[in-house]
């Protein structure tokens, strides 16, 4: 078992401390004592409720009552005897001088007596006066082999009990393994019995509920989301060039080798121009899992916390890759703001630092509105494959989005496209899409076939963000113009 390899190599290291994170607190506790009898070592456990005690060998604690940590980490640092000793949820003392100093007596008197202490929690933030007397370790996710283990184990196990045997197909097999990747085995087989024990049955139609209850259990629905709405690019108008470009590469980002693998793209544009929708035909033409980050939604008012929420988002997407990850809106968290103390600063650098480092399959996909807030060091050359600018769609694109958003609807116009087209000079793929659906209201409540009279009487209603926003736009074309590649 690799966890057991790679606790036991830290531990020949002679680590006075190590820091594990982990929700699985029983499988973590029978790892530790598989490795206690591997190294011939006594094993103690400390919680709150039990205090300290022998596990399933080792000498029993003769000490006092040990429940209070204080009163634990005094025995351990006076009497105890050399060994392993599992803390159980000791984070909430971590702010005590007491105990914090206790600690480091016990780590500075490792080598005359060895005690290893094994902090165990579902989170650990260490006082700077421990942390570099501490090593970490966190246990390696679950992979495919073992999560199809767990379906099969968990399909047999309600087989047994209901006589029946669980239906699926294995496209949906292969959907499921894929997205329980990023979560413990425990909770992924938590998952599994609730998509089996819904009817009998593992079919995409579990997936949306797997997704939900996934992103839930690792609190992070607010910030990262699953996208089941995606598209194709028989969906998107225009966009020629960005289209030729993903082509191109397309074969690359599946190819065995990392280095050549693309990495990703930023689109700049103005609202409604259809990057958002750009990012969905990625994924859906890629048949690649789509991964929303709200940019908007990482911060949060305690230190620290809304750069361990991206890191943590940024981990997800690694687990869950190959993948397609889409930053909506990127400036609104890593903006030029120098009244957030810091904080959209530490958060560009936990990007670039990710941006630079990864070698999974994740293809990003930022997507802004506001070029000026963005800093530099993100839109330079080297951190995308490439910087598109998505500009308000021309005259074919125009007519193709009208098709477009009138097929969806089964509608197919008997008359003529050109004079609309005409009419929304200036117009985003977005604001054509409103047109079209205020005119099919129009024509249900005057209960008449939708026409070009009715089309034209919604588009002549519309203040286009290109009359409201000219300057701004003016100012992004020609910002675009050195600096990115136009789209289409």
């Amino acid at each position: 078992m690799q966890d057991l390899e790679d606790l036991n190599r830290v531990m020949q290291r002679q680590v006075p401390i190590i820091a594990l994170e982990s929700h699985e607190e029983a499988r973590t506790l029978e790892l530790i004592t598989r490795l206690a009898i591997k190294r011939n070592q006594s094993l103690y456990q400390w919680t709150l409720t039990d205090g300290l005690r022998r596990t399933s060998f080792g000498e029993e604690a003769d000490g006092p009552n040990t429940r209070k940590a204080i009163d634990a980490l005094t025995y351990i640092k006076s009497k105890a005897n050399p060994g392993l000793y599992v803390l159980c949820d000791l984070h909430p003392f971590m702010d005590d001088a007491t105990v914090v100093r206790l600690l480091k007596d016990i780590a500075l008197q490792h080598e005359q007596q060895p005690k290893t202490l094994l902090l165990l929690s579902h989170a650990l933030e260490l006082p700077p006066e421990i942390a570099r007397l501490c090593a970490r370790f966190k246990f390696a996710m679950p992979d495919e082999t073992q999560l199809m283990h767990l379906v099969k184990e968990e399909a047999r196990r309600w087989g047994e009990q209901t006589k029946q045997r669980v239906r699926t197909d294995p496209e949906s097999l292969r959907q499921l393994i894929s997205h329980l990747k990023g979560v413990t085995l425990s909770d992924a087989r938590h998952l599994v019995r609730g998509a089996i024990a819904d009817d009998g049955a593992i079919t995409d139609t579990d997936l949306p509920q797997v997704n939900k209850a996934k992103f839930a259990l690792m609190d992070m629905e607010a910030i990262l989301s699953f996208e089941y709405d995606t598209a194709d690019f028989a969906d998107v108008a225009g966009l020629k060039a960005m289209k030729e470009w993903l082509a191109i590469r397309k074969s690359a980002f599946f190819a065995a080798n990392p280095a050549n693998q693309p990495k990703g793209l930023m689109l700049l544009g103005m609202q409604g121009a259809g990057k958002s929708l750009a990012a969905k035909a990625i994924a859906g033409s890629w048949k690649l899992p789509l991964l929303r980050l709200d940019m908007g939604a990482l911060y949060n008012k305690f230190f620290g916390e809304t750069e361990k929420n991206l890191r943590e988002a940024l981990q997800l997407a690694e687990h869950m890759a190959p993948c397609v990850l889409w930053m909506d809106e990127i400036e609104k968290a890593i903006g030029q703001d120098q009244n957030d103390n810091g904080v959209s600063q530490r958060l560009l650098g936990t990007l670039l630092t990710w941006m630079a480092e990864r070698k999974s399959p994740v293809f990003m996909v930022a997507t802004a509105n506001n070029i000026e807030a963005l800093p530099p060091e993100l839109i330079r050359k080297g951190r995308f494959d490439e910087v598109f600018f998505v500009d308000l769609p021309g005259a074919d694109a125009r007519h193709e989005i009208f098709r477009i958003h009138l097929r969806k609807r089964g509608l197919q116009p008997q008359f003529e496209l050109a004079n609309c087209v005409l009419m929304t000079e200036g117009f985003s793929g977005a604001e054509i899409e409103q047109a079209v659906v205020s005119a099919m209201h129009l024509a249900s409540a005057r209960s008449v076939p939708l026409g070009e009279a009715l089309l034209l009487e919604e588009i002549s209603r519309t203040r286009p963000l290109s009359v409201l926003m000219a300057e701004k736009l003016s100012a992004l074309r020609e910002w675009a113009m050195a600096r990115a590649v136009a789209a289409d």
